[in-house]
């Protein structure tokens, strides 16, 4: 996701196994003249394909193996490692059974950390593969930009289709035959990475799902500086409180336009700002008067957050405003995202674009981004655009190639706008044609769902096996079911998964909590 690292990482345990001698290069008695066949890809285990590639030096890099034993519901694996010169890192992990298949999973924030372990693939067979993007470092941080315009580059579109080329040789080398469908997968810069190889590397990939992508630096960025400046602004700050209080106002008078009160606004077209009417809690006289109300400065940080972002320049130069969902309150919400619960000098959007400003658009590390004028360097931003932006809507050489895009976002996603995605995914349509769209792209909004994962609404879906089917047997995806676990991995709560602009609506029996958390007890409806 976009700041990973707002959350503690979880760290993998590595043994190394044994290594056999190689399946694959072994010859049987007789003559010099009788060789065995080579194995099949599906005899090729993790133990052989570390055999095999360990030591060997592929598509520039030279790769180190070991082989993962398999950790509850993690199988075995082969885990690849290897580096491109100077400094892209990449790993390949190559399961026991491999499927044929490659599954390249997206980074997040600024990258400089490789994406750790994703369990559902490499379950299923896939041959998976990450990166760092060519740095290493904080994620937060765009420093690394400052002073190195390749790790610049290869962050913003390069790495991607430069690890493609080593991992498809390499997958070739330790099965015989390359992967017979690739698929990426990312959200929030994952999500931007899904898109940009998508509009500039248009064969590269089968299929993609791009999940709340960051798909505009400069639009998004421009947000985070715009809201943060209102924050920072007298008498802006916000609260735990005075996010509780925008939270609980807008359940009030939004959560029931969905058919039912369940913490979750399913229903966000009827959400408008008429309907919510914020200003009726302004406190008397403008000025703050404590946790009942809001004054005139954070009734300007609530039209910040929500009205359209737009600045000088290029067309593309802009961001949607975000909706009030009431789960504003939330703990990966309102306060982490935005306001920093009081201190928006914690808050993650301030955190990125501060050291945008700082390292890319200023290229002055003590420059202060609270007075930086967005737009006031065009050249600047239109660098910043060529570099990081994945704008581009005619996706037709992806489309004419065969290609399908499934694009995501959560409902309650208070990191990354939905309305941006919503528009994109509009901007599309007008450029392919409505034809060519329905035939290969699908967009859903997940209700209640923050960004990238977590939330009121159920987050979990399985998006990969709904994009293969559509690739490998052209089951085009209508409504999905979105699952809430718990953490123990159980299912609490499903909900069904509509295609935009439809929501799940609720017409199961009336005052039955069972039933409110069953999807079959909605139905996917035009608002």
């Amino acid at each position: 996701m976009i700041a990973e690292n707002l959350r503690p990482r979880v760290a993998h345990a590595a043994a190394l196994a044994a290594m056999a001698a190689s399946l694959l290069m072994s010859a049987c008695g007789g003559s010099g003249n009788t060789a065995s066949p080579r194995a099949t890809s599906s005899e090729v285990t993790a133990q052989t394909a570390c055999a095999t590639l360990s030591g060997k030096t592929i598509g520039g890099a030279m790769l180190t193996t070991a082989v993962i034993p398999a950790n509850g519901t993690v199988p075995t694996y082969c885990k690849v490692k290897g580096t491109l010169a100077p400094a892209l890192n990449f790993e390949i992990r190559l399961p026991d059974a491999w499927n044929g298949k490659l599954y390249y999973a997206g980074g997040g924030g600024y990258d400089g950390v490789m994406t750790e372990l994703v369990v559902p693939p490499l379950t299923q067979g896939y041959a998976e593969v990450v990166s760092d993007s060519g740095h290493q470092g904080d994620g937060m941080s765009a420093a690394f930009a400052l002073n190195d315009t390749f790790a610049a580059q290869l962050f913003g579109s390069l790495s991607v289709p430069m690890v493609m080329s080593t991992a498809l040789k390499t997958l070739t080398a330790a099965y015989g035959v390359p992967p017979a469908k690739s698929y990426f997968e990312g959200c929030s810069n994952g999500g931007r990475e899904a898109l940009m190889a998508v509009q500039r590397n248009p064969n590269l990939f089968d299929g993609v799902i791009a999940r709340s992508p960051g798909y505009n630096w400069v639009g998004f960025m421009g947000a985070f500086n715009r809201t943060a400046k209102a924050l920072a602004a007298p008498g802006g700050a916000f609260t735990p409180a005075k996010t509780e209080l925008l939270a609980k106002h807008v359940r009030e008078v939004c959560d029931k336009l969905d058919g039912i009160v369940d913490g979750i606004v399913s229903n966000p077209a009827m959400c408008t700002a008429k309907v919510v009417n914020i200003t009726a809690l302004r406190c008397a006289g403008g000025g703050d008067t404590g946790d009942t109300c809001f004054s005139d400065a954070q009734l300007a940080v609530i039209k910040s957050w929500t009205t359209d972002a737009v600045f000088k320049g290029s067309g593309t130069f802009r961001s949607k405003g975000y909706n009030l969902t009431g789960n504003e309150d939330d703990p990966a919400g309102f306060g982490l995202w935005v306001s920093g619960d009081g201190d928006v000098k914690k808050a993650g959007q301030y955190l990125f674009q501060d050291t945008s400003v700082k390292y890319v658009l200023a290229r002055d590390p003590n420059a202060d981004s609270l007075k930086y004028t967005w737009d006031k360097n065009q050249s600047a931003l239109y660098s910043m655009a060529a570099l990081n932006d994945a704008t581009q809507t005619d996706i037709r050489p992806f489309i004419n190639n065969g290609g399908r895009l499934i694009v995501w976002h959560g409902g309650s996603d208070m990191a990354l706008s939905v309305n941006s995605t919503i528009e994109y995914m509009a901007n599309v349509a007008n450029s392919v044609g409505t034809a060519n769209a329905a035939a290969s792209t699908r967009l859903y909004v997940a209700p209640g769902v923050n960004h990238c994962e977590g939330g009121a609404g159920p987050d979990h879906t399985d998006l990969l096996t709904a994009l293969d089917q559509w690739v490998t047997k052209g089951i085009a995806p209508s409504t999905l079911t979105a699952e809430k676990l718990d953490a123990k991995g159980s299912v609490t709560r499903t909900m069904p998964l509509c295609q935009y602009p439809q929501y799940p609506k609720y017409t199961g029996p009336a005052n039955d909590a069972a039933a409110a958390k069953l999807a079959t007890s909605y139905t996917c409806t035009s608002p």
